[in-house]
């Protein structure tokens, strides 16, 4: 059993412990790379442009390169954390400074509030795809989100334990749902590589999605090194094998994403495997529902997290109850189009630029607003490039701007890649402009001076 020593603090007034080994990380974000949505979803990597699907080897090279690509961003965001022991959102006061890392951080909550609320009602979901409608949606979001709220009780515990016993059960889940999917033989010739880049930047994206979130976690690495490979390699290999498991699923099914969950349900035990891999998603819920709290900690500090924790648990619960959650996904992309420019600039400040010898996570950390300009460009850049968010009018704001630059958008282009490239390039520029200085990193026990 965890140690109240070897849990995480309840304020960001105490070091936290460094107790994750390369293993415990490389579990648990094995553990966040299969989503039950990741199989359904594979139809974006499969057929991207909704014209003519890939190949079937293409496709696994296409999952290969994004997951690689996608991880490595999550994995340098990963490792300040592991380095100053600071939660993701503290860690922006010493790109941004104190009071503008609020503003972040309060988008961050809004997302992660959006994301554990879809993540309910996935599991509620599932569940009814096994024992159909005998128990009502409601009873199952109940059940999840107290299922959520106890594992960010103790969260360190709660890794431990996916390590030990969960990440068995959903190796064995997938294996078994992936030979008895073959042996029903499906069809998986034919297909071409013509549409491999925008699969490619699909699959980057289900791992960039990770970027705010990851030094939350990483902050209780034993070295930055476990705390990256822990990130790339377990998120890698796992989300390729959901893919591919996906790609088969689609096979038997005609490419209906809405047939896949049904497709696992049907083979034989697949009810019981599926069940593991329900069950498993709860670790998505306790990742959104934890980092809302570690969020929350940067506004308020000395607030116990357990606190944070059972509120936003049960907020998210509500917000899985009665809210459409399928329309608030375009609302989540939008905000999620914040991050990626953002960690791009954290990356290249902290790596490249000497930051790491002088990040500053104190409440009194001074403002860089040399920084916002990056950052602004690459927002700028993303919506500039992506093809669609779903919401009619702020299309039609995007769509108006390219006109009035006469930029057209080739097929090819990823709006995350643009988007980072563009505000790593200008961070750059600022930080050789005009040279940045700052407070040490920490204290000599590795705590944010505060």
């Amino acid at each position: 059993m965890t140690s109240a020593v070897d849990e995480v603090p309840l304020t960001l007034d105490e070091a936290p412990p460094k107790t994750l080994g390369v293993l415990d990380q490389g579990a648990f974000w094995a553990n966040l790379g299969v989503s039950l949505l990741g199989f359904s979803g594979a139809i974006y990597l499969l057929n991207p442009l909704g014209t003519a699907p890939l190949s079937l080897v293409a496709a696994v090279v296409a999952a290969v390169v994004g997951s690689l690509i996608g991880t490595v961003m999550v994995g340098l965001a990963a490792v300040p954390g592991a380095r100053t022991g600071a939660p993701a959102m503290v860690l922006l006061r010493g790109l941004f400074g104190a009071r503008l890392s609020y503003v972040p951080t309060v988008l961050n909550i809004i997302q992660m509030l959006g994301w554990g609320a879809f993540e309910l009602w996935v599991i509620a979901t599932g569940a009814r795809a096994i024992f159909g409608d005998s128990v009502p949606y409601q009873v199952w979001v109940v059940v999840a989100g107290l299922l959520t709220i106890a594992l960010t009780i103790r969260p360190l515990g709660a890794i431990r334990l996916i390590r030990r016993f969960v990440t068995a059960g959903v190796v064995v889940a997938m294996i078994w749902l992936a030979v008895a999917l073959l042996r029903e033989g499906p069809t998986l010739g034919g297909g071409n590589w013509n549409a491999f880049a925008p699969a490619v930047d699909y699959v980057i994206a289900l791992s960039v999605s990770w970027v705010p979130v990851a030094a939350d976690y990483a902050r209780h690495s034993r070295s930055s090194r476990a705390a990256f490979t822990g990130v790339v390699t377990g998120y890698s290999i796992a989300q390729v094998a959901c893919l591919v498991i996906g790609i088969v699923a689609l096979a038997l099914v005609g490419n209906d994403a809405n047939q896949v969950w049904g497709a696992f349900v049907a083979v034989p035990l697949g009810g019981l495997f599926f069940g593991i891999l329900v069950l498993r998603e709860a670790d998505q819920s306790f990742a959104n529902v934890y980092s809302t709290a570690m969020s929350l900690q940067n506004l308020l500090p000395r607030v116990d997290r357990r606190v944070f924790s059972i509120g936003v648990g049960v907020l998210t619960t509500v917000i899985a109850l009665f809210a459409d959650v399928n329309s608030y996904g375009a609302f989540l992309g939008l905000i999620g189009a914040v991050f990626v420019p953002m960690f791009a600039v954290l990356v290249v400040d902290y790596f490249l630029l000497g930051g790491a010898a002088r990040w500053d996570t104190s409440a009194t950390a001074p403002s860089r607003w040399g920084m916002v300009l990056p950052w602004v460009l690459g927002f700028v850049t993303y919506w500039l490039v992506t093809a669609t968010s779903t919401v009619a009018w702020w299309d039609s704001i995007w769509a108006a701007a390219r006109d009035a630059i006469g930029f057209e958008r080739p097929v090819w282009m990823n709006a995350a890649l643009a988007a980072f490239m563009v505000s790593a390039l200008v961070t750059l520029i600022v930080g050789r402009v005009r040279p940045l200085s700052g407070r040490p990193l920490r204290d000599e026990e590795g705590v944010p001076s505060r």
